[in-house]
């Protein structure tokens, strides 16, 4: 793509000589929501102006105050990672990052980490190992006990609440059975037992009374945790409290679904016997299957939404369908154990 297709500040930023450090090369990387330019030791992190309903930055002042939420809840986990706001601003016609006069845009700025020690990378190598599983177990267990509750985000934890994040995937991804991805089977199969489990109102209001609801990650996966000098989570959402605000059952089960997801089932039942045992919270179980479950329903939809995309090349095609269909088995297999 050309330099010119990108927004004007874009690419100013590509060029090494606008920043006020040491930078050899600028690399951008795009998602459906984000601009992130790694450059030398530092990434800046730009949101595109667009609205999803779920997720609004279609003006600047929607955008400078994500960014600002994206600070403020990151730094729960990880404040040598977040370092602070950034603007780019016009100067004599030209975005300047940090200069004076009117600002044109907001982004954020952070460390950045080693590539290597992605957790995802870690899994590829196959060098995930027990003490790293024990490891982000430590991290956890404290910042759910220290993260927020209150009445407004136990609401969160009602079954008619949860009800509205699990149910619309199936609304989502009807049109899609029998695209090779997702069978009818599969999808009676996962939406009946779903359906099971949010009709026992009970599981969840036990959950709310034990004090389980928390203003949590929300994405809380292997791509969003890095494996270094010490355990990184990053990337939390920062930008619809519904899909935060809720069990913590539900936050972890994300983690644990990608551990089995990538083959590795004896770290993931590690994983949750140390989270439960340390954070004395063993009725988490009770709702665990439920939760891996959506979560694995949650990837594959957004495979075939990937897939669906007529701006993706075919290989990119190809291989979100194929991880897809491996999400929706995955999920399948969660909704028979029930």
């Amino acid at each position: 793509m050309a330099d010119d297709k990108y927004p004007k500040y874009i690419q100013a930023l590509l060029k090494p000589a606008a920043y006020p450090h040491p930078v050899d090369s600028v690399q951008l990387i795009q998602t459906h929501i984000s601009f992130v330019l790694l450059a030398g030791d530092f990434v800046y992190k730009f949101k595109k102006p667009v609205d999803f309903g779920f997720l609004d930055f279609s003006t600047l002042e929607k955008r400078k105050h994500c960014c600002e939420q994206e600070l403020l809840l990151n730094r729960r986990l990880c404040p040598e990672i977040y370092l602070g706001l950034v603007q780019v601003n016009e100067v004599n016609g030209s975005p300047v990052l940090d200069g004076v006069g009117t600002a044109i845009e907001y982004g954020v700025k952070m460390q950045r980490m080693p590539e290597e020690r992605m957790m995802v990378r870690v899994i590829d190598r196959g060098e995930l190992t027990s003490a790293h599983v024990e490891s982000l177990v430590e991290v956890l267990v404290p910042f759910y006990e220290q993260a927020e509750r209150s009445a407004e985000i136990d609401d969160f934890g009602t079954a008619e609440a949860v009800s509205v994040n699990v149910l619309e995937n199936f609304e989502q991804t009807q049109g899609f059975i029998g695209n090779g991805a997702l069978s009818q089977e599969q999808f009676d199969g996962i939406s009946s037992y779903a359906r099971s489990v949010l009709a026992r109102e009970d599981l969840f209001l036990a959950r709310i009374n034990q004090g389980r609801i928390r203003d949590c990650h929300g994405d809380l996966y292997s791509a969003n945790i890095c494996l270094a000098d010490k355990v990184y989570i990053y990337d939390c959402i920062e930008f619809n409290q519904r899909f935060r605000y809720c069990d913590v059952a539900s936050d972890v089960a994300f983690l644990a679904m990608d551990l089995d997801f990538h083959g590795l089932d004896e770290l993931s039942a590690l994983f949750i016997d140390r989270f439960c045992e340390q954070s004395e919270d063993d009725s988490l179980r009770e709702l665990l299957n439920f939760y891996t479950c959506y979560r694995a329903y949650v990837r594959g939809k957004i495979g075939l939404f990937t897939a669906a995309d007529p701006a993706v090349d075919p290989e990119v095609k190809k291989k979100s369908l194929a991880a897809a269909a491996k999400y929706f088995t995955l999920a399948h297999s969660y909704a028979r154990k029930g």
